[in-house]
């Protein structure tokens, strides 16, 4: 009987999410990231992606693309993780087992698709979608098809706001004039590879023999993406534990005799770990590193840093400070990088919030010179609730004052009200409260 899956992704997450429970932000050009030096964009609206802005790009390169009526704002990652449970809650009601791939995306297999018509699964995934939107007020879109790779190549051509299931037997068709990046397993080396032997569509990789697929890129690798290219799937979807803690290792050619060597080599390996901490959208608190010794005894060391973070120098340069020197400790065959003690992030390192700046101090008031106001506590973004008007968010501070917008998720566009910076009935809010 025909097997269904379907793979469902929230449509610009992070910034869908701000313009729901801000709706004055809604079609306005919204990015979410960090302000700071190295800040960069998490999450950029369908209409500030109009300009060329898109997600990774730094924040200042972003800043200059930006028209005049978009805003930026700092992440809320409990908001995103809450909304994210809502909505795979209501895609478990009909789907029991999920494959969460991240807090916007997921795969499942319902078993009430099995053998199920083209039009009996492109019904099902509207009216999910349907549901989806009227219960949490957020966009998905959503691709079907014979396996995993099939759904989810779908619903990456579905967007935005879009639905496609693949009728089941033109799997080859559909994705032969796709270029071989849209291939999951296929990077930027292995396209290289590709490229070299002249291959740049999936028709053309799934037209390659099983013998040059293998001699271009390895063995196990080029049978699986060989075979995903034709259209064949047989991967399960499975539920995933709770990441616990994400890891790298290499094992070398030659053992390194040399302390040099070993930081270069265990710094890179730390990139590795740091990528797929990005991937799991976790912070750690706790770095790990592993050394196997020539003779195959082996030392793992760690150490818990004071607060949980994603930032790649803190941590790389915490993994340097673990090391042994193999002149002490003899020959490495074997370095590993582990970080563990994951949360998720409520104010992620890697956009680098930084505080608006203190003005320098000024060595002579005199009666004609105000003093000038104390730097603003408030910062564009920050949640605050209002003991006479309730929830909302700072649209701007400074000069003493701040601006308030008080609105929710379903107040729709509320009103801006301005107050003294250090009015006593203003207080910092829960990220959630914006969900009530």
């Amino acid at each position: 009987m025909a097997r269904w899956v379907i793979h469902l992704d929230l449509d610009a997450f992070y910034a869908s999410a701000e313009q729901l429970t801000r709706p004055t932000l809604a079609g306005r050009p919204v990015l979410v990231g960090g302000l700071g030096p190295r800040g960069v964009v998490a999450g950029a609206s369908y209409e500030s992606r109009a300009f060329g802005i898109k997600s990774a790009m730094p924040m200042a390169q972003a800043r200059r693309l930006l028209p005049a009526n978009g805003v930026i704002v700092p992440p809320r990652f409990r908001v995103y993780e809450r909304l994210s449970q809502e909505v795979f809650a209501v895609v478990s009601a009909v789907a029991p087992v999920l494959e969460k791939i991240s807090l916007d995306e997921a795969f499942a297999e319902p078993p009430s698709l099995v053998g199920a018509s083209l039009d009996a699964v492109t019904e099902f995934c509207a009216s999910l979608r349907a549901r989806i939107r009227a219960e949490t007020g957020l966009v998905a879109s959503i691709g079907a098809g014979n396996g995993k790779q099939i759904a989810k190549i779908a619903s990456d051509e579905a967007k935005p706001d879009g639905l496609l299931v693949v009728p089941q037997g033109t799997e080859r068709e559909f994705l032969a004039p796709l270029p071989v990046r849209a291939l999951w397993g296929i990077g930027p080396v292995a396209e290289g590879k590709l490229r070299f032997i002249g291959v740049q569509t999936l028709g053309q990789l799934a037209a390659l023999s099983e013998q040059d697929a293998v001699a271009t890129l390895g063995g196990v690798v080029g049978r699986d993406l060989r075979r995903l290219a034709t259209g064949a799937d047989d991967r399960p979807v499975a539920g995933r534990a709770e990441t616990k803690q994400v890891s790298a290792e290499t094992t070398f050619d030659t053992d390194i005799k040399d302390l040099p060597t070993l930081r270069a080599e265990v710094r890179r390996i730390a990139v590795g770990a740091h990528q797929r901490l990005l991937k799991a959208e976790r912070v750690a608190r706790t770095v790990v590193i592993k050394l196997r010794h020539t003779d195959m005894h082996t030392v793992t060391r760690s150490e818990t840093i004071s607060a949980p973070t994603d930032d790649l120098a803190e941590l790389a340069a915490t993994a340097e400070r673990l090391l042994l020197d193999p002149a002490e400790f003899g020959g490495i065959r074997l370095a590993g990088v582990a970080y563990s003690g994951l949360s998720v992030p409520h104010q992620d390192a890697l956009f680098t919030l930084a505080a608006p700046p203190v003005p320098a101090a000024s060595t002579v008031v005199t009666a004609a010179t105000p003093a000038p106001a104390a730097p603003s506590e408030w910062r564009q973004g920050d949640d605050v609730v209002h003991e006479e008007f309730g929830t909302g968010w700072v649209q701007g501070a400074g000069h003493g004052r701040v601006t308030v917008r008080f609105e929710h998720r379903t107040s729709g566009p509320g009103v801006a009200r301005t107050f003294p910076q250090t009015d006593p009935s203003l207080r910092r809010g829960d990220p959630g409260d914006c969900l009530r």
